[in-house]
């Protein structure tokens, strides 16, 4: 799907969907519960990746069932003592979290179990949970790409994890952890990146029923412990609100609703950012440090590139295995729109131009570039085509919907 954007000025109220990360968590713990009442989860958004963490869950033998669509409540009966038997298959489509999430909970459960994925996942890594999964009873049928299968049944000690990688390597870990006998200790060997990440994890399983004790730079995990079934409803998401904030900055008047002023979720920082940069109506430049917030990168490149002076993203080399390359693709997004930015090592240099032009910006796939385009477009002297402007289904599939009711101007020119 093609859609073409002029410029335009956004104003009035949108509620921000649910934290996909927030979700994600809380769907798994809700599975995981050992009860017999239900979980009754509320405000989850559906996207294609929340659908293959349920789908995930249901492989276990987990029961949900949309209960209120309006609220968005789901209804979630944990694995108990009914779990699935025989080999299992999931399918995590384009997801790395339930991929990830995904993998030492089979693990933890005895499953011999085949993993299904497409897009950019296959050739995402899952070396870490080959070497030290493969320590501890579990053999990878795996060659560097998807569908691979994994067998055995994982056993409690010590977990030897790089805290530069991505922390859903940990977060997999800290779900299924506690489903062994054993006590078991995940030591970092580097500082901790997207440490607010494994924040939310910690957070969300202690709801549930299940403690971790942690330090800066290890967690213990008691063997043995139980989920328990607990009903919340999902905060809304920053990263996703992150957007509707930057098109705040560049001129737009949009009220943001459904936010948890105490979330710990690290893209809160977006609030911040924007705060600090913009002084009497100028919008200044930064260097920002994105280890903790990878996911702002692309939107943050936008808003840099409104403002009056260079500004610097670093610490950002991981955004190289997401859906795209994220630092070459919201390079050539604003570059093909009259922006100047430069890729590093680790990061972007964004210089200021005159106007961004408009053109044409390729979404490669990546629901993230997609809706940093069109906020992009929001100030451009011409139009803006994004192709393959789909990929929003990924996390957000309201977004042009919503973009649309606060009076952008958003036409679909391609249905292919």
């Amino acid at each position: 799907m093609d859609i073409r954007i002029s410029p335009s000025v956004l104003k009035g109220r949108v509620e921000i969907p649910s934290s996909k990360s927030c979700a994600h968590r809380a769907i798994i713990c809700a599975a995981l519960s050992s009860d017999s009442e239900p979980s009754v989860l509320s405000g989850i958004s559906f996207s294609k990746d929340i659908e293959a963490t349920l789908g995930a869950m249901e492989a276990f033998g987990a029961k949900w069932e949309m209960t209120d669509k309006e609220s968005g409540t789901v209804t979630v009966w944990g694995i108990g003592t009914d779990r699935a038997e025989g080999k299992l298959s999931i399918d995590c489509n384009e997801s790395g979290s339930t991929l990830r999430f995904v993998i030492p909970i089979a693990a933890a459960l005895g499953y011999d179990t085949e993993f299904i994925g497409r897009g950019r996942l296959p050739q995402r890594p899952i070396d870490i949970y080959t070497r030290e999964l493969g320590k501890k009873g579990i053999t990878f049928n795996y060659q560097n790409t998807m569908p691979f299968d994994i067998s055995g049944q994982l056993t409690s000690g010590k977990y030897e994890i790089e805290g530069n990688v991505s922390s859903q390597f940990i977060t997999g870990l800290l779900f299924a952890l506690p489903l062994l006998e054993g006590d078991s200790e995940i030591i970092l060997t580097s500082h901790l990146e997207s440490r607010p990440y494994v924040d939310i994890t910690i957070d969300t399983m202690k709801r549930f029923g299940v403690i971790i004790d942690e330090t800066e730079t290890s967690y213990t995990i008691k063997g043995g412990q139980r989920y328990h079934s607990h009903s919340e409803r999902v905060e809304g998401d920053y990263s996703q609100a992150a957007f509707f904030c930057v098109a705040n900055a560049i001129g737009s008047q949009i009220e943001l609703g459904n936010l948890s002023p105490d979330s710990v979720q690290g893209d809160k920082r977006i609030t911040s950012i924007t705060a600090d940069i913009l002084k009497d109506g100028v919008i200044g430049s930064f260097r920002e440090d994105c280890s903790d917030i990878p996911d702002l990168v692309p939107i943050l490149s936008v808003l840099a590139a409104y403002g009056s002076g260079e500004s610097v993203i670093y610490n950002a080399e991981r955004l190289r295995i997401k859906e795209s390359d994220r630092l070459e693709t919201t390079a050539a997004m604003l570059n093909g729109i009259g922006g100047d930015v430069t890729v590093t090592d680790d990061g972007l240099i964004i210089r200021p131009t005159d106007k961004l032009t408009g053109g044409k910006v390729d979404g490669c796939g990546d629901h993230r570039i997609v809706m940093a385009a069109a906020v992009a477009a929001l100030g451009c002297s011409g139009d803006v085509i994004i192709t393959g402007a789909e990929a929003v289904e990924k996390s957000y599939p309201d977004f042009f919907k919503d973009y649309t009711k606060l009076g952008g101007k958003a036409n679909v020119i391609n249905l292919e």
